[in-house]
């Protein structure tokens, strides 16, 4: 009973932001900032799959992320709207609401079977030569769409907003809001079945010893191949909202930054912590817009002060010193992050019987 009624509360809870923002009592900005912080949810805790569970080391995670966004969005624009690609649109606009949903789950597809491409060579060595490879995808995935020109290459893509218009003149609701809190939440239900489940312990007994998991009959190639297609699908999945909240995508929006930026949310939340994860994705989505506030101000007031030359003006590119900086500063003073290993049931003892699946 306790747990339905945590699952009750849970949906009343994602319910009643529905509604806040249906009737404009939180603005367009506030939704913003928490569909970005569901997608950054869904990123840092596919990415922990990989580089806590499983105890390997991905580094460009981004370019599953950059995938999944590129072909969800190419699919939806040729399904639902008249395009440059194939003319008319092949299936009529008013189908969009309730295909959406195998849009998103085609993305995860793509970057799962890119992930298999990439997994399947990496596994065969040892050492950190995954985070190589993962790097060398991630460039390999933007240069490759950089020179698809069909699809818009550096320029971007668009065309994903008429999309999500034309579900709201179908039904005026906030579409894409509700889609993130679904992806969310789901992203979040599975990977918690996954790391609990029987699989789930193979791919922990793979991080803690491989050779010994292999003698204790663990398949550990297959473990492995699992876990990193489930952790590159649900970043594509990730991906595959990012572009539709946008309704325009670039391959740059992927590039190495992104990709640190998984990785400070994983080591910020804690490896191998699912609530890290989602603690520290909340955190930085926070951080990264407070820094649109607080950066101005410490221009202005270095300014007043004569501590900058004149005509020199601290931008919004500094933020992109400060995220590997927190990154450093993580590995060095607190390296198992806010929740180490730990479950919010392991700090709060009687929050586990919400946790247990049967």
């Amino acid at each position: 009973m306790q747990k339905y009624a945590l699952n009750a509360a849970l949906a009343a809870l994602c319910l009643g932001l529905v509604l806040l923002a249906q009737f404009n009592l939180i603005d367009q900005y506030t939704q913003t900032v928490l569909m970005f912080m569901g997608i950054n949810i869904i990123f840092a805790a596919s990415l922990n799959v990989v580089n806590g569970y499983m105890g390997e080391f991905s580094c460009g995670h981004a370019g599953f992320m950059c995938v999944g966004a590129y072909a969800s969005s190419v699919l939806s624009v040729v399904l639902f709207t008249s395009n440059k690609l194939v003319g008319d649109a092949l299936l009529p606009p008013e189908l969009a609401p309730m295909l959406f949903p195998v849009v998103l789950i085609v993305a995860g597809l793509v970057a799962s079977v890119f992930g298999l491409l990439v997994a399947l060579p990496s596994f065969r060595t040892r050492g950190d030569y995954l985070a190589i490879i993962t790097i060398a995808a991630n460039y390999i995935v933007i240069s490759v769409i950089e020179n698809l020109d069909i699809i818009g290459g550096p320029r971007g893509f668009h065309g994903m907003k008429r999309v999500i218009n034309g579900m709201r003149d179908m039904v005026d609701i906030p579409w894409m809001f509700i889609w993130v809190i679904l992806g969310t939440v789901f992203s979040v239900w599975i990977l918690r079945r996954l790391v609990n489940s029987t699989y789930g312990k193979g791919i922990s007994a793979v991080c803690q010893d491989e050779v010994a998991a292999e003698i204790m009959s663990v398949d550990t190639n297959h473990v492995k191949l699992v876990a990193f297609m489930v952790s590159s699908g649900l970043a594509g999945v990730a991906g595959a909202l990012y572009a539709h909240v946008y309704g325009y995508v670039n391959p740059q929006a992927f590039n190495i930054l992104k990709s640190t930026e998984g990785l400070v949310m994983v080591y910020l939340g804690g490896m191998a912590s699912l609530s890290g994860s989602v603690m520290a994705a909340i955190l930085f989505t926070l951080l990264l817009e407070s820094l649109r506030f607080v950066i101005p101000g410490i221009d202005a007031a270095l300014h007043a002060v004569n501590l900058l030359p004149a005509g020199y003006e601290l931008s919004q590119v500094w933020k992109w010193v400060l995220i590997p900086l927190i990154l450093i500063l993580l590995m060095q003073f607190r390296p198992e992050g806010i929740m180490g290993n730990r479950e919010l049931s392991d700090v709060f003892p009687k929050l586990r019987r919400f946790y247990t699946f049967k």
